[in-house]
């Protein structure tokens, strides 16, 4: 995978990695080092080398010039293999042992394959490689997904005679999950920023397996976060038998570099043509794609260069109208704006118009709150609606179908150790709401005195990772503590200082 560098910076010192930890067995992740940029990204990469590949000769070395593997002082190119065909260290001598002739493991073995696969560095026993696609990210829309990882296997599949195929149950070659954290694997992803993928090579005891953090920003065809193809394709290579390469501008090079539109270099086109062979010159028809269920609102809110206007308010001098916790992050909403913190910091690109997350969302939101199962609901005036990540499944409706007064929803509040508790609160009182069967508690409403030390009348309410509650009004809030149950000592104090880094102001509003 990709490894945090600045294109400006790339040189061949760069390009070697930190260290490479072996994780019990045969198997081995490679880390990568550089220096970090604004959208830079670490990642990783899983094999087990001793299955694909004999001892290294200790008189070999890997020569990371233009694709070349030549024992040590030879001056020769006979016999030389792809460069994208081997790792950066710690790999021994290739499968090119194994393979025979230069046409790929497949002709050597036979196009419709052999026992010989089992000698082999490559992926699946026939030409035709099923994929089945796990969970989806919240950002992009399922159409878009599919057509995004299509169009990434496919510049593997124009070069070669692989067809793939997606599934939705049954056998598959390639399982794609975007997954958070611990996923069963022993390689953990970190939150937004870090490691953004990896895959698992042909021979290792999760050989087809793709992962990406579903923490990331995934967008599509822009730099202002992770572009899904690019990261994609290149871990599409290493599931398929590739390994890194020093030849610059190559997808398989370990180095992010936003760039489009997508394509192989030729060393990337001649490591998996060795791997695989050539395209048939007279290709079978392509399997039938199993029918995709329509689903609305197939335009999507990836975020686009948010272009400067003198109607984006200033955070500083900003009352918001409703604040939440929205997948590990931090959301403030005012007026037809959003703006969006991770780890205490604000995103580049916000404010942002929040309509280019979530298309048909009201032009002011009163509250906000995302429900155990993933679902962010919007409440404005009488009505609210529900998307699953960017995508509405509902709305608008009555919020009087939920057991509430038709006045409007001032502040939601997601509550309690499981944040399994949902508060929603209006006109000095608050109900307790049940995101599941869409009812509000039979013994609710209370008055909000419950809640020692905050004000009667709030804007907002969030909690955040340690627990707290924060209730907003105007420019000041209050932190509410879970085990005292009641505000701390020394508040209110403002949102644009603490949250912002603005110079404090006289002028807030209690």
């Amino acid at each position: 995978m990709f490894g945090p560098l600045q294109h400006s910076d790339v040189d061949q010192a760069s390009l070697t990695p930190q260290a490479s930890q072996q994780l019990g067995g045969d198997t081995w992740v490679v880390f990568h080092g550089g220096n970090m940029g604004n959208w830079w990204k670490s990642a990783n990469y899983v094999g087990e080398p001793r299955r694909c590949y004999p001892e290294q000769n200790q008189r070999h070395r890997e020569v990371r010039g233009h694709g070349a593997v030549l024992p040590s002082g030879s001056g020769g190119a006979a016999g030389t293999v792809p460069a994208a065909l081997w790792a950066v260290t710690h790999t021994p001598v290739s499968c090119s042992a194994m393979l025979g002739p230069a046409h790929g493991a497949r002709a050597a073995r036979g196009h419709h394959g052999s026992d010989n696969k089992e000698h082999s560095c490559v992926l699946g026993t026939e030409d035709f490689l099923p994929l089945i696609i796990i969970r989806f990210p919240w950002q992009l829309v399922k159409a878009k997904v599919r057509r995004t990882i299509e169009e990434a296997l496919k510049v593997w599949s124009d070069v070669t005679p692989l067809t793939f195929t997606e599934v939705q149950e049954g056998r598959a070659d390639i399982v794609i999950d975007f997954t958070r954290y611990w996923h069963g694997d022993n390689l953990p992803f970190d939150g937004p920023g870090g490691i953004l993928a990896h895959a698992f090579f042909p021979k290792t005891h999760r050989e087809g397996d793709v992962h990406f953090d579903y923490d990331e920003t995934w967008t599509i065809g822009n730099n202002l976060g992770t572009d899904l193809l690019q990261v994609a394709a290149h871990e599409f290579g290493h599931v398929l038998g590739l390994q890194h390469t020093a030849v610059s501008k190559s997808l398989m090079s370990p180095f992010y570099i936003f760039r489009y539109p997508l394509s192989l270099s030729e060393d990337d086109k001649q490591g998996i043509q060795y791997l695989y062979g050539k395209p048939s010159e007279h290709p079978d028809p392509t399997p039938t794609q199993p029918a995709e269920l329509p689903q609305p609102d197939l335009e999507t809110n990836e975020i686009t260069n948010v272009e400067v206007s003198a109607l984006q308010p200033d955070a500083c001098l900003t009352a918001f109208d409703a604040a939440a916790t929205i997948r590990g992050e931090l959301f403030f909403f005012s007026s037809r704006f959003v703006w969006r913190l991770r780890a205490g910091r604000l995103q580049d690109g916000y404010p942002a118009l929040a309509s280019r997350h979530w298309q048909g969302i009201p032009s002011s939101v009163d509250a906000t709150f995302e429900d155990p199962l993933g679902n962010i609901w919007f409440f404005q005036d009488s009505q609210y609606w529900i998307y699953d990540g960017e995508r509405r499944v509902s709305g608008p409706t009555p919020i009087v179908e939920l057991g509430l007064p038709a006045s409007p929803v001032q502040a939601a509040l997601v509550w309690g150790a499981e944040k399994n508790k949902i508060y929603i609160f209006s006109g000095g009182n608050y109900w307790r709401f049940n995101p599941q069967r869409r009812q509000v508690d039979n013994i609710y409403p209370r008055a909000m005195a419950d809640w020692r030390g905050v004000p009667a009348e709030i804007d907002a309410a969030f909690q955040d990772e340690l627990g707290f509650a924060y209730f907003l009004r105007g420019r000041d809030y209050w932190k509410f503590d879970p085990v005292q149950v009641k505000v701390l000592e020394g508040y209110p104090r403002q949102i644009s200082q603490d949250f912002f880094s603005c110079t404090p102001s006289s002028n807030s509003f209690r």
